[in-house]
């Protein structure tokens, strides 16, 4: 960034199209004459009249004194540099990929909305360290800790609902892998945010003794129960007809998921639509700042000695010229 120490002198600028004036008006107005018989040393300067000469040397003369008042209030380049210091966060994101996951109260589906939501989570993150865990019979990691969050967006649009011979809905192993994933961490704050749409089926871990060995190692779990109140519209396919709809019961385990938050000093939400949905995505990232402490360091590069010496070579040429190039008669 370019400044001036001394703003103040630059006032003074006002004063070069005054004595540009002044000349103009009263100046000497004398023709100068060449002492030489040659006019080659003077080839870079062609066609200059009297007055020519005249102006050339005013031009000069008020160049060099710009020059010096720029000089004067010592001009500077600033370089700023941050020495940011910042408590990073290790989250991991569990999202149910069960096959109730496809049912169509969400748009265009609960899962596609949570995708749709976890990404928005992701890009309001600044420089934390987030992994994503897939879960429904069996618990996957589909991205470890990371803070390429362009690969780890990547991977979350991969993601899709399990087949059927792997179906369920395991919590209680899906916290424990993403413990397993924090447990190594020396971070201050470690949290999960597990997104579920049943009750826990599957799995040799209940969800209630997972949450307790997540309290143990510090780790905060948020729990999100995804679904509409009552039944909700799930595809199926048909061999005569295709695709059609039935209507299913909300099967949700709630009372499991707030005893997993509250256990874990984290906290429950409940969604039923993607709106709902998205600002508890934008809920939990405001409960989980980042702290970031910012030092600013300043590097002055003085530029005073460039425009006075720049100054003063104008006053030594206009000097030079005026008293043996452009000599005046007497």
């Amino acid at each position: 960034m370019f400044k001036f120490a001394s703003p103040l002198i630059l006032l003074l600028l006002p004063i070069v199209p005054f004595i540009a004036w002044w000349y103009h008006k009263r100046g000497e107005q004398r023709e100068g004459t060449i002492q030489f018989s040659s006019l080659s040393l003077l080839k870079d300067i062609k066609g200059l009249t009297g007055k020519g000469k005249i102006r050339f040397l005013l031009g000069l003369r008020l160049l060099a004194i710009t020059l010096l008042i720029l000089a004067l209030a010592k001009p500077q380049v600033v370089s700023t540099e941050s020495d940011i210091l910042t408590e990073v966060i290790d989250i991991i994101l569990v999202l149910d990929i069960s096959s109730s996951m496809l049912a169509e109260d969400f748009k265009p589906n609960r899962l596609e909305a949570a995708k749709v939501t976890a990404r928005e989570f992701i890009e309001n993150r600044k420089g934390d360290r987030i992994g994503l865990v897939v879960f429904a019979g069996e618990s996957y990691i589909q991205c470890p800790l990371t803070i390429d969050y362009d690969v780890l967006k990547s991977l979350l649009d991969q993601v899709t609902i399990i087949d059927e011979q792997h179906d369920g809905t395991a919590i209680g192993m899906a916290l424990a892998h993403s413990l397993n994933r924090l447990r190594g961490s020396h971070t201050k704050s470690k949290v999960i945010v597990l997104l579920s749409d049943g009750s826990n089926n599957a799995g040799e871990l209940d969800p209630i003794t997972a949450s307790g060995f997540a309290r143990d190692y510090g780790v905060k779990i948020y729990t999100v129960g995804v679904g509409s109140k009552g039944k909700a519209p799930y595809p199926v396919n048909d061999p005569i007809v295709g695709k059609r709809y039935v209507q299913v019961d909300v099967d949700m385990d709630e009372e499991t998921l707030k005893r997993v938050a509250e256990t874990a000093d984290g906290k429950y939400f409940r969604a039923t639509d993607e709106e709902s949905l998205l600002e508890i995505y934008n809920e939990i990232s405001r409960l989980e700042r980042s702290e970031i402490k910012v030092k600013e360091f300043h590097q002055y590069e003085e530029l005073f000695g460039l425009f006075l010496i720049s100054g003063l070579m104008f006053v030594l040429g206009e000097g030079i010229l005026n008293d043996v190039f452009f000599r005046r008669r007497t």
